[in-house]
């Protein structure tokens, strides 16, 4: 084992909260190892001016680390797994998910109100076409609206009232220590979440007998199996985190319930399903769920889009 290890992230609060609370884990176990944190910027970070539906969702936020991966300037990267598209790079696996926090979304309203109490015309802020859609379905007289920035950039637009409310990732904050800043919690009846939302990703070589011991300590497998399923949904149906598809997996009495949406961007349709699975078969039936929504009016939801 390598007396040091090198772990590539973002450099925002949240992907650096992140990152040293993998690195905490890491030297709890293996104290002899001295864990450094390399800061990289990514294509995801230096767009804040438009969607990111607009300018290909697929890596945005892993691209450049992925590379320092490859080259071995880093030995392991932490990613929130949200923003991982279906495929990896060659040569790249993801090594250990560590178990999940809260998978939901929130609502933080600028008076307090709740998602239903609204009234028409109130604008909601999301920088999520996934979040967007499903608002749309349940409330088509609200407007949403695109809204970009890191948290706190996020928290002063809402509190100068541009926006009565934005929706974001209860991880996020709650990780943050900003949870007393929410309103509402949106279950997944209302809103399913993003694919691995509230997990993290621990992404590393193929192969490398160097962090296999690491790699165990970090990998927490019932979420490991729930986001494996979800996964196996997405990369089926061949998107990206930026797109209006959602699964969401959870596990009942050793059985897995995969549910996932497609929706189109204006909500107007909806195509929702859940199928039940064991452990060992959850990878075969997210692929199966997302061929079921396909075939259902997904295929033609997800044809119509108007992105890039």
């Amino acid at each position: 084992m390598k007396s040091s290890i090198c772990i590539g992230t973002r450099g925002s609060a949240l992907a650096l909260w992140q990152a040293n609370h993998v690195k905490d884990c890491i030297e709890n176990v293996f104290p002899d190892i001295r864990v450094d944190i390399e800061i990289i910027k990514t294509t995801g970070d230096r767009i804040t001016d438009r969607p990111l539906a607009m300018v290909g969702g697929k890596g945005l936020f892993v691209k450049e680390i992925e590379t320092a991966l490859l080259e071995g300037r880093i030995d392991l990267a932490v990613h929130s797994m949200k923003d991982m598209p279906g495929d990896l790079p060659q040569g790249l696996v993801i090594g250990a998910i560590p178990e999940r926090a809260n998978p939901f979304d929130v609502l933080i309203s600028a008076r307090g109100d709740l998602f239903k109490e609204y009234p028409r015309g109130a604008v909601i802020g999301t920088s999520s076409l996934r979040r967007g859609s499903q608002l749309k379905h349940l409330r088509p007289d609200l407007e949403i609206k695109s809204i970009r920035g890191n948290l706190d950039t996020r928290l002063k637009k809402l509190k100068s009232g541009e926006y009565s409310a934005i929706v974001l990732a209860a991880a996020g904050l709650e990780r943050l220590g900003q949870g007393n800043e929410i309103t509402e919690y949106l279950s997944e009846t209302d809103m399913v979440p993003a694919v691995g939302q509230g997990a993290l990703c621990i992404e590393t070589r193929e192969n490398d007998p160097d962090m296999a011991d690491i790699l165990s300590v970090l990998d927490h497998e019932p979420t490991r199996v729930c986001v494996t399923g979800e996964r196996a949904f997405l990369k089926e149906i061949e998107g990206s985190c930026h797109i209006p598809v959602a699964c969401f997996g959870k596990i009942q009495d050793n059985r897995v319930m995969l549910t996932a949406v497609v929706a189109a961007e204006d909500g107007g349709s909806l195509i929702k399903e859940t199928v039940e699975s064991s452990p060992e078969q959850v990878t075969e039936k997210g692929r199966e769920l997302a061929k079921l929504v396909l075939d259902k009016g997904g295929k033609r939801i997800l044809e119509a889009l108007n992105i890039p």
